[in-house]
């Protein structure tokens, strides 16, 4: 349980580790189906059964029982019924087989993890109920207790989801938001530091998960300053988590709710920052609040303030455990999304850096185009060049590195060098200078494995013209000829780079006439492969694509290719285009 509570941030074990070892009731988790996945050591001794030989059992078929001690048919099962309905449910007297062969009668009460979506498992609590069926009232409030800290598992293991799912800090901070408002709060202010001390408010979520209307709030603060006695400035320095009780957060009884304030202007307080915290407070009619920091004490990135507005249901310090639990969380995601981010422009300004003007080379006159990666995916290694070579001959290069970060980036400026120093003033097969690189591959670059196209356009400037070329794993050239055809060029096929070389057995070239009129396409995999579809679609939704669009200028068939991308694409994308002279 406490694995799968703190994967998504990637922190170490820790509270609520300790919270469910030492319960003294039992705490389950099962799967949908039933199978027991971890029970606690109040558990094991309730059920006089090890976890070992629980785990992966159907925990009814394991421990339920009749009042006879007979088997009960699934169907009859309401733990299983709840399990199946994904839903919260709590069950009394039920008779239950210990491992010494005694039967116990138990109460038990199952919350779906994760909340509000398809459920992927149950916390089941079980009380012995077999000494004591006379104290319900106090048996209802300690399983109440039970529930409530359950509850508050599932909401840190299903924010710990959510936001593992995003590298985009505004998605990740409002998605946050409407997870805790109203569940846990009825207001949410989150507030990130920007430099030294400059203070942003970037995220305000009021009643029923309305983030819409409380624009006045967001914007720009004073600065942190040093004044220690402010719950918000106390925290954005590294402070310990505040709670704030009625006395020290609401305003007067009866008072009407202020209006939020113009942007803050200069104070005469010692601290400006404290006093907009306070104004917000106020306007919100907050009756208690807790504030903690995003991040760790050495690396606060922000503050998350939470605030109720019920004087019948403060907080207490199991909520302030629990909102600095997530405040960590959330501080490590926005954390990890700004160093994705700064690698991710690295990486990108590298790539459009490197990828060289093209040639004009009498009447022929290539055109590219690159786009990167979604937002919140990693940059890859796509590239394109398109040079002259000493023999006249103009040779076309695309490739992809294999990798998707910053290291894939650098591969694919040493491959750029290299191939280019290797084909300048080679006159000859392509699959001869691909057959070198691959060679060179290991000693002289970092690349682990990458796929490219070499290709020569041979001919006088008037034509005619022949296309010679090698592939070492790369998608085919595309082909569209003036008669209103397009076709994949399959020949010239080879190994990948780094997949090692065939010994003694060069590489194929691949030839082709090209008709005066034609277009050349040479494309990275991310323009026709799409999560969850396969190959052949994808280049057969290109093909047409193309046809369609053969008789446009070729700069417009590039950018409508490029805004053609299949949805869901989580890769970038170079495109090289060469379109013949007619006759």
């Amino acid at each position: 349980m406490t694995d799968g509570v703190s994967r998504g941030a990637g922190d170490e074990p820790g509270f609520w580790q300790q919270v469910v070892e030492q319960l003294q009731v039992a705490v389950g988790i099962v799967d949908p189906t039933g199978r027991v996945l971890m029970v606690n050591p109040a558990g094991e001794r309730l059920l006089a059964r090890t976890e070992a030989t629980m785990r992966d059992r159907n925990i009814h078929d394991l421990l339920h029982r009749d009042t006879d001690g007979g088997r009960i048919p699934r169907e009859s099962c309401p733990l299983l019924r709840t399990l199946a309905e994904g839903t919260a449910a709590s069950g009394e007297s039920e008779t239950c087989l210990r491992g010494d062969g005694r039967r116990v009668s138990l109460a038990w009460s199952a919350s779906p993890l994760p909340a509000g979506g398809p459920a992927r498992g149950m916390t089941v609590l079980f009380t012995d109920i077999t000494k004591d069926r006379t104290a319900r009232r106090e048996r209802v409030a300690y399983t109440s207790a039970l529930e409530d800290l359950a509850g508050r598992l599932t909401l840190v293991a299903e924010i710990t989801d959510v936001l593992g799912q995003t590298l985009d800090t505004d998605e990740a901070l409002s998605r946050l938001n409407r997870l805790l408002v109203p569940r846990l709060a009825d207001w949410a202010a989150v507030d990130l530091l920007v430099g030294a001390d400059q203070v942003h408010r970037v995220a305000v979520t009021g009643p029923d998960g309305r983030d819409t209307g409380q624009e006045d709030w967001r914007g720009g603060l004073p600065p942190a300053g040093e004044a220690a006695s402010s719950p918000l400035v106390q925290v954005l320095h590294g402070g310990e988590p505040v709670l704030q009780t009625p006395s020290e957060a609401s305003t007067a009884p009866g008072s009407p709710p202020p209006s939020p304030p113009p942007p803050p202007s200069p104070s005469p307080s010692p601290s400006p920052l404290a006093a907009v915290h306070s104004d917000f407070l106020r306007a919100v009619r907050a009756t208690s609040a807790v504030s903690v920091p995003l991040g760790a004490p050495q690396q606060v990135v922000g503050a998350l303030t939470l605030a109720r507005v019920s004087p019948d249901h403060p907080f207490d310090a199991a909520d302030l455990e629990v909102v600095a639990d997530i405040g960590h969380r959330v501080g490590l995601v926005i954390d990890n999304a700004r160093r994705f981010g700064r690698q991710r422009a690295i990486a990108e300004a590298m790539q459009r850096n490197l990828l060289a003007p093209l040639p004009r080379h009498g009447r022929l006159r290539p055109a590219a185009r690159y786009q990167p990666a979604p937002a919140g995916s990693q940059v890859g290694g796509d590239w394109y060049d398109a040079f002259v070579q000493q023999d006249g001959a103009m040779a076309l290069v695309i490739g992809d590195v294999v990798g998707h970060d910053l290291t894939a980036a650098a591969g694919m400026a040493q491959l750029h060098g290299i191939l280019r120093s290797l084909a300048w003033d080679h006159a000859g097969s392509p699959a001869a200078v691909v057959d070198r690189l691959d060679i060179a591959l290991p000693a002289i670059t970092t690349v682990p494995m990458a796929t490219l196209i070499l290709a020569r356009v041979e001919g006088p400037d008037t034509g005619p013209w022949t296309l010679r070329w090698s592939s070492a794993g790369h998608p085919p050239p595309l082909l569209l000829t003036p008669d209103g055809r397009a076709r994949y060029l399959e020949a010239g096929q080879g190994l990948l780079l780094g997949a090692g070389p065939g010994r003694g057995e060069p590489r194929p070239d691949g030839t082709e006439p090209l008709p005066p009129g034609s277009t050349l396409l040479l494309y990275t995999d991310g323009l026709v492969e799409v999560p969850g579809s396969d190959l052949d679609t994808g280049l057969d939704r290109l093909r047409r694509h193309a046809l369609a669009l053969a008789g446009e200028p070729l700069d417009t068939m590039c950018d409508e290719l490029l805004s053609h991308t299949p949805p869901g694409s989580t890769d970038d994308v170079a495109l090289l285009a060469l379109r013949l002279p007619p006759a």
